[in-house]
C-alpha cells in the first residue's frame, strides 16, 4: 500500500515500454482518473520519499481574489489542526479541477516550511492565478489509517482501454465505510490502475452489411460511393472551412468544406449507420447520419447553429436539514449544444463524481456537520462552462431549534406627541423575528424544491400600551420567534423607458424575456413585469415597434425578498442610416465627440452583404450604425446589458468598454435585413489610454438571451496603409454580422473592488430608518493618460439594489494608485432620486458615513460641490483599494474584491457611503409591526394594516384646506364592524398638506386611510372606522356629495359631533375620483400606494401626477383659521430636524408652545384641540 502510493507522486506517469505483471506498479490516484504521461508537481523535492509517508487529504483555505492564491502552511494548521503532520517531507499542489499545477503553465512556488503560493502579478498579462488545491506526504504513522475497517474490498479489473496491440490501463475501485466521505479515514485512494495490452491485432469482429471492412477495422468502405454535402450557416450563408470527421471509435477526418461550402467525401457507405460530425469555430458540432440508399451517389445538406455558452436556468437552492436526514441539490444549464458536463463543488473543491454518483443533481446522504457548507455546480459544453450561483446548505442537531427564539431588536418611530422618557427619544423597541431558513416537515422523497419552504417568524406577540401626550398608543411587539412557512412573495420591476437624448417615451414597446414577449410599456413608456420564481438574473430586452430606438437589453437587479423595484431605462436612438454600394469598399466612423477623433471606424469589404437565405445581395445598402460613446458620459445609463462575461473556468467577470454599436443593414427599400461576412474593424490605439489594455482588447457581441458577452475575436496590429493616417498606430479585428446586432470594445479588467452604500428614510441615518429596494447605480470612471484624477470616460456602469444590509456595487480600483479610477454613484427609489451627504461648505465625516483620514483619500465631492445650483443627488470618489498595512482602511467602506463577502455582511457601524430621502412631513404608525420593503416580515393578526400579504390594497383620501397655513392632518384607523377588531386602533397616518403655488389661502393633501375588506382570516369583512383630524383650530366646511350619498346608502353611518374632524366607516367600494376616494389593490404594497397617491395628486382615477391638483376630485374640505403666534409645530420641528432634539430642548419647546396657545384662546373663543398636553410644570 505504502509503495504504491509512492507511485503517484514520484511518476504520475505510464511507461509503455514495460508491462508489469498483476499485482507489480499499481497505480493509485484519490478521487480522479490518472492522466497518462502526466509529469508530478516535484520541483522542490529531488529524490523520492513518497514509498516512505502517506499523503493528507486536499486542502483550499484560499481562493485566487487579490494579489493570488496562497495555501499557507500555517493557515492549514490554524483551520485544521491535527489533520498536518509536524514536518511534511513532501507537497503537491494541483487546481480545483484536478489539473496538476505544472501542467498549467502558471508561475507558482512551494516550501515545505511555507506552503504553496501563486501570485497574480507574475502571471502572463490579462491572466489570473487559479483555484489551487495542495497536499502533504507526511511519516508512516503520523495520520490517521485502517484500510481493513473503513474500506471496503477492490473491485474486479475494468477492461483495458488500449486498441489492439497498443497499451492502456485498467483500474478497480473501492469506497469509504466511514460514516461521512470527509472522515480523514476516507483520504487513501479510492482507484488504481496498471498497465495492460490490448487484443490481438489478428482479431477483427466487424462485419459490414455494405461494401468492406477497412485496414484499420473500424469502419466499412463502399468504393464505389460518393457522398456529395452542402454546409451552410444559420442565416444561409456559406460555410467555409468547416471540417467533416466520421465517427467511429474515435472521430476521424475526412475532409473540410471550400468557399462555397461544399464538400465531397468518396468511399463512405450510405447504409445508415455512419454519422457525420461537421465542426467550425464558434458553430455548435452538428451530428448527421448518412442516409441509407442503393445509389453510387448521396447527397445531403447541413446548417449549422451558432455555438452558445451554457448558461444557467436553475441554480441550486439553500435548505436547512437535521443530522441524518438526506437532501437533494439540483442545477440545471441551457446551451448550444447541451450541457454534457456537471460537476459538483462543496466550500470550492470538486466532489469525486465516482464516489457521489452525480449529473445535474447532487445527493447527500445521511447527513453530518461536515456537508454543511456552500455547494455549487459547474456546467460545461464544447462552447465554454458557466458556475451556478452557490446554495447554502445548513446542517443542524436533531434536537436544536432551528430559529432563535428571542427576537431581535427593531426600533419603530413614535407619533410625534408621544416622546419616551424612559429612552429620550421617539422611538420603541417592539422586536422582529429575521426570515431565515430552517427546517420544517420535509417532503416524502427528496425534491429539487422542498413543497413547503420554511422560514424563522414570530410565533408570539404581546400588546403593549405605550404612553403618549393625553392618550395611550397599543402596540403589538414580538416575544417568541418559530419555524413556520415562509410567507410567500411575489417579485416585480416597474419602471419607465425613455429615450437617453430627450426623454422622449417608448410608447407601447416590446418586452422580451429572451425570445418570449412578456408585457408591454405604456403610452408614457411606464412597464411592469413579474419576476418568475427562482430568477437569479432578470434579463430584459425592449424593443421599440417604430425602430426609432436600438433594441436594448439590461440586466435589471431586484428584491429577492418580494416586493416592486423601480428602474429607468434608456434607449440610444438610432442613427439615421446611409446609404452604401455593396461592390465597394465602405467604411463608417465609430464616436462622433466634437474635438475628437472617432475610437475606431468599420471597414465592410465589397461584396460583403447578404440576404437572409444566404444568397449574395448586389445593390444599395441602407447602414444604420449607432455607436454608444464612453467618452459622453450623459449616456452611461444607457449602456447595454451589466458588462459582464464568463471566462473559460466558468466564473463571471467584468468588462471595461471601449463603446459599444448597434449595426442594422437593410436592402435599399428598408424592407429586407441584410447580414455582412467579413468586417474589419479598425482601433485608434491613441484612445486607449490604458497601455496594457491594448494587449487585452477583444471584440465581443451580446448574448440577448443571457445578458452576458461573448467573444468574438482579439485586436492585432494594423499591417495595411492607413490613407492619411499613416503616423497614427491602429488594431484590427475580424468580426461576421449575423444574427447578432450589438458589438462591444472590451477589456477583461480584473482590478476590482466593491464600494459599501445605503439609503436611509431620513437624514437621522438612523439604523432602522434604512430603505430596502433602492436602486444604487455606479459609473466607472476612466483615468487620462498618467492616472490623472480628472477622468477622460466612462469603462464601466452598475447597480444594485439595497437589501435589509445595504448593497455593494463593483467598482474598478488599483493597488498601487488610489486615484487611479474614480466613480460617480447616484441613487432612487420608486423612480425618485434620492440626496447625497453633503460635502460642503463643511465635510462631516459623521454624516458622510466614512471616518478621516479615509475619506479625504478616497475624496468625497457631491455634485453640487462648487455650484449649488448643482443637483444634489450624486456623489464621486475616488475608488481608492484598502491598504492591509492601514486599520482605518480594513472596515469599509471599499473592499477588495475576495472580500465580497464580508462587505454584504457589514455590520452597520462599518463606514459605508449614504443616501437618504427628502420627504415632506409625513408618519406612518402601524399596531402590528410591518415592514413595508420586506414582505416576510408579514405577521398573521387581526390589527394588521395589511391583511393579505399577496394583494396589498392603498386607500387615500383627498382633502383641501382653506386657510393661510398648511396643516398636518392625521387619519387614525380603529376596528369598525368587525367583532375581533372594533375599536381596536390599526394604525395611524399623519401628512402635511402642500401649499397650491396659485393660491396662496389654499393647501391639500391625499391622506391614507385603512381600507374596509376581509381581515387576515378572509372570513367575514369589517369596515374600518376612519376619523380625519386635521391639526389646530379648523372646522369641516363640506363632504363631497357623492361621498355622503353612498355613505348614507350603506349604513351603518358614523356619528359626526365633532365639527373639527371628519368620521366615516371607510367604504368596501373602490370609488374613485368623483368620491374623492382613491383605490389601487397591487401585488406590492408600495406599488399600491405609489399609484394611488398620484392619481390622487392628479385627481383621477386613471392618471398620474407628482403635482397636487388642488380643486380636483375633492372628498373633504375644512377651513383653518390663522394663529396669531407663528410657531413650529413640535411635529414639524422634529421632522425638520437632522437630529434628534434633546429632552431640555423639548420641554422648552412645550412650554412655548402652551403660551402661545393661551394667548390663541384669548383672542379665540372658539375651542380648539392643542396637541401638546400642558402640565403645572410647564
Amino acid at each position: 500500500m505504502i509503495a504504491a502510493r509512492g507511485w503517484i507522486l514520484s511518476l504520475f506517469l505510464l511507461d509503455a515500454t514495460s508491462i508489469p505483471s498483476e499485482g507489480e506498479r499499481v497505480l493509485k490516484k484519490p478521487v480522479s482518473r490518472l492522466q497518462p504521461r502526466q509529469k508530478p508537481f516535484t520541483p522542490f523535492v529531488k529524490d523520492n520519499l513518497a514509498n516512505h509517508g502517506e499523503w493528507t487529504t486536499w486542502f483550499n483555505v484560499d481562493h485566487p481574489g487579490g494579489d493570488g492564491d496562497h495555501e499557507r502552511l500555517d493557515a492549514i494548521r490554524l483551520y485544521f489542526k491535527d489533520k498536518v503532520c509536524e514536518r511534511p517531507i513532501r507537497i503537491d499542489a494541483r487546481t480545483t479541477d484536478w489539473v496538476p499545477a505544472q501542467s498549467t503553465g502558471q508561475v507558482v512556488h512551494a516550501s515545505l516550511q511555507e506552503g504553496f503560493w501563486c501570485l497574480n502579478k507574475e502571471q502572463p498579462a490579462g491572466k489570473t492565478c487559479l483555484n489551487y488545491a495542495v497536499r502533504f506526504l507526511c511519516p508512516i504513522g503520523s495520520l490517521l489509517h485502517d484500510s481493513k475497517r473503513f474500506w471496503s474490498p477492490w473491485s474486479k479489473w475494468s477492461a483495458c482501454s488500449a486498441q489492439c496491440g497498443k497499451t492502456g490501463v485498467q483500474t478497480r475501485l473501492r469506497t469509504c465505510l466511514a460514516e461521512s466521505h470527509l472522515d480523514l479515514h476516507c483520504n487513501e485512494a479510492t482507484e488504481e490502475g496498471r498497465l495492460c495490452i490490448g487484443h490481438s491485432c489478428s482479431e477483427c469482429n466487424l462485419t459490414c452489411s455494405m461494401g468492406r471492412v477497412n485496414a484499420e477495422c473500424d469502419s466499412c468502405m463502399c468504393e464505389d460511393h460518393v457522398l456529395h454535402g452542402m454546409i451552410s450557416l444559420a442565416d444561409g450563408a456559406p460555410a467555409a472551412e468547416a471540417t467533416v470527421y466520421v465517427q467511429s471509435e474515435t472521430l476521424k477526418l475526412l475532409t473540410e468544406s471550400d468557399s462555397n461550402g461544399g464538400f465531397r467525401i468518396p468511399g463512405v457507405c450510405p447504409d445508415g449507420k455512419n454519422i457525420l460530425k461537421i465542426k467550425k469555430a464558434r458553430y455548435a458540432t452538428a451530428t448527421v447520419p448518412i442516409p441509407e440508399n442503393t445509389k453510387k451517389a448521396s447527397i445531403i445538406h447541413v446548417r449549422l447553429k451558432r455555438a452558445d455558452k451554457p448558461y444557467i436556468v436553475k441554480n441550486p437552492v439553500d435548505k436547512v436539514r437535521r443530522i441524518g436526514q438526506s437532501v437533494i441539490l439540483c442545477c440545471k444549464a441551457a446551451g448550444n449544444p447541451a450541457p454534457a458536463q456537471y460537476l459538483w463543488y462543496h466550500n470550492g473543491t470538486l466532489l469525486d463524481s465516482s464516489v457521489y454518483k452525480y449529473n445535474s443533481k447532487l445527493v447527500l446522504r445521511n447527513l453530518n456537520i461536515d456537508h454543511a457548507g456552500e455547494y455549487f455546480c459547474k456546467a460545461s459544453n464544447d462552447a465554454g462552462s458557466v458556475k451556478s450561483q452557490a446554495a447554502k446548505l445548513s446542517v443542524i442537531a436533531s434536537d436544536e431549534a432551528s430559529c432563535n427564539p428571542r427576537p431581535e431588536s427593531y426600533f419603530i418611530r413614535l407619533p410625534h406627541d408621544c416622546f419616551q422618557n424612559a429612552t429620550n427619544s421617539f422611538y420603541y423597541d417592539v422586536g422582529k423575528c429575521p426570515a431565515n431558513p430552517c427546517t420544517g416537515k420535509i417532503d416524502q422523497g427528496l425534491q429539487c424544491k422542498d413543497r413547503a419552504i420554511y422560514c424563522c417568524g414570530v410565533s408570539k406577540m404581546e400588546i403593549r400600551e405605550i404612553l403618549c401626550s393625553g392618550y395611550t398608543l397599543p402596540t403589538k411587539v414580538a416575544a417568541e420567534c418559530g419555524c413556520s412557512v415562509c410567507t410567500e412573495i411575489k417579485m416585480t420591476v416597474r419602471g419607465r423607458a425613455t429615450a437617453a437624448d430627450n426623454g422622449e417615451p417608448i410608447r407601447f414597446g416590446h418586452i422580451y424575456i429572451g425570445n418570449n414577449r412578456i408585457s408591454m410599456t405604456g403610452y408614457k413608456g411606464t412597464f411592469s413585469v413579474h419576476i418568475p420564481a427562482d430568477t437569479e438574473r432578470l434579463v430584459l430586452t425592449f424593443v421599440d415597434r417604430l425602430q426609432k430606438f436600438v433594441n436594448t437589453t439590461k440586466v435589471l437587479p431586484f428584491n429577492k425578498k418580494g416586493g416592486a423595484v423601480f428602474h429607468e431605462i434608456k434607449l440610444l436612438r438610432k442613427k439615421a442610416p446611409v446609404t452604401l454600394e455593396s461592390s465597394e469598399t465602405n467604411t463608417i466612423p465609430l464616436g462622433d465627440m466634437e474635438g475628437d477623433d472617432p475610437i475606431a471606424e468599420l471597414e465592410i469589404p465589397p461584396n460583403t452583404f447578404y440576404r437572409q437565405n444566404g444568397e449574395l445581395y448586389t445593390g444599395k445598402v441602407k447602414a444604420s450604425v449607432t455607436f454608444l460613446d464612453p467618452r459622453n458620459i450623459s449616456i452611461a445609463t444607457a449602456a447595454q446589458s451589466d458588462l459582464n462575461y464568463i471566462n473559460e473556468e466558468g466564473d463571471m467577470l467584468p468588462l471595461h468598454t471601449y463603446g459599444m454599436f448597434s449595426v442594422d443593414f437593410t436592402d435599399e427599400t428598408a424592407t429586407e435585413s441584410l447580414n455582412a461576412g467579413k468586417v474589419r474593424v479598425h482601433l485608434d490605439s491613441a484612445q486607449v489610454k490604458i497601455p496594457e489594455h491594448l494587449q487585452q482588447m477583444k471584440l465581443w457581441s451580446l448574448n440577448p438571451e443571457t445578458g452576458l458577452w461573448e467573444e468574438e475575436g482579439d485586436f492585432k496590429p494594423d499591417q495595411s496603409t492607413r490613407r492619411k493616417r499613416e503616423e497614427r498606430i491602429f488594431l484590427v479585428g475580424n468580426m461576421e454580422i449575423r444574427e447578432r446586432r450589438l458589438f462591444n470594445l472590451d477589456v477583461p479588467e480584473s482590478r476590482r473592488c466593491y464600494v459599501k452604500v445605503r439609503a436611509y428614510r431620513s437624514e437621522r441615518f438612523l439604523p432602522s430608518e434604512q430603505v430596502e429596494g433602492a436602486v444604487i447605480s455606479l459609473i466607472n470612471m476612466e483615468p487620462a493618460s498618467g492616472y490623472s484624477s480628472n477622468p477622460r470616460a466612462w469603462g464601466r456602469f452598475d447597480s444594485a439594489v439595497t437589501g435589509p444590509n445595504g448593497a455593494c456595487l463593483p467598482a474598478f480600483c488599483d493597488e498601487q494608485r488610489p486615484d487611479a479610477y474614480s466613480a460617480y454613484i447616484l441613487a432612487s427609489l420608486g423612480g425618485e432620486e434620492l440626496e447625497a451627504v453633503p460635502s460642503s461648505p463643511r465635510l462631516n465625516p459623521h454624516a458622510v458615513g466614512v471616518p478621516q483620514p479615509y475619506l479625504n483619500k478616497l475624496n468625497y465631492r457631491r455634485t453640487d460641490h462648487m455650484d449649488p445650483r448643482i443637483k444634489k443627488t450624486v456623489f464621486s470618489i475616488t475608488v481608492a483599494r484598502p491598504s492591509p498595512s492601514i486599520a482605518g482602511e480594513s472596515n469599509g467602506p471599499i473592499y477588495a474584491s475576495e472580500n465580497l463577502r464580508e462587505c454584504e455582511q457589514a455590520l452597520y457601524s462599518a463606514a459605508h457611503f449614504r443616501f437618504y430621502r427628502v420627504e415632506r412631513d409625513r408618519y406612518d404608525y402601524n399596531t402590528v409591526p410591518f415592514n413595508e420593503n420586506d414582505p416576510m416580515s408579514w405577521t398573521e393578526d387581526y390589527q394588521a394594516w395589511w391583511p393579505n400579504p399577496m394583494e396589498y390594497r392603498a386607500c387615500y383620501i383627498k382633502v383641501k384646506i382653506n386657510g393661510p397655513q398648511e396643516v398636518n392632518i392625521r387619519s387614525r384607523n380603529m376596528g369598525g364592524t368587525h367583532p375581533y377588531t372594533v375599536g381596536k386602533l390599526y394604525g395611524i397616518r399623519d401628512v402635511r398638506t402642500i401649499r397650491d403655488m396659485e393660491q396662496p389661502n389654499l393647501s391639500t393633501v391625499c391622506l391614507e386611510f385603512k381600507c374596509s375588506g376581509m381581515l387576515y382570516d378572509q372570513d367575514r369583512v369589517d369596515r374600518t372606522l376612519v376619523r380625519i383630524i386635521p391639526q389646530g383650530k379648523c372646522y369641516r366646511e363640506s363632504v363631497n356629495s357623492m361621498l355622503q350619498e353612498y355613505l348614507v346608502n350603506h349604513l351603518p353611518l358614523a356619528v359626526n359631533n365633532e365639527s373639527g374632524e371628519y368620521t366615516m366607516l371607510a367604504p368596501l367600494d373602490p370609488l374613485g375620483h368623483n368620491y374623492g376616494i382613491y383605490t389601487v389593490t397591487d401585488q406590492n404594497p408600495s406599488i399600491a400606494k405609489e399609484i394611488a397617491l398620484g392619481r390622487c395628486f392628479d385627481g383621477t382615477s386613471d392618471g398620474t401626477s407628482r403635482v397636487m391638483k388642488s380643486n380636483i376630485g375633492i372628498a373633504l374640505t375644512f377651513n383653518c383659521v390663522e394663529r396669531e403666534v407663528v410657531q413650529q409645530s413640535l411635529f414639524q420641528s422634529l421632522q425638520n430636524s437632522p437630529r434628534q432634539r434633546e429632552r431640555t430642548g423639548i420641554r422648552r419647546q412645550q412650554r412655548d408652545i402652551c403660551i402661545g396657545q393661551a394667548k390663541m384662546r384669548r383672542v379665540t373663543p372658539r375651542r380648539s384641540s392643542p396637541r401638546v398636553q400642558c402640565t403645572p410644570t410647564d
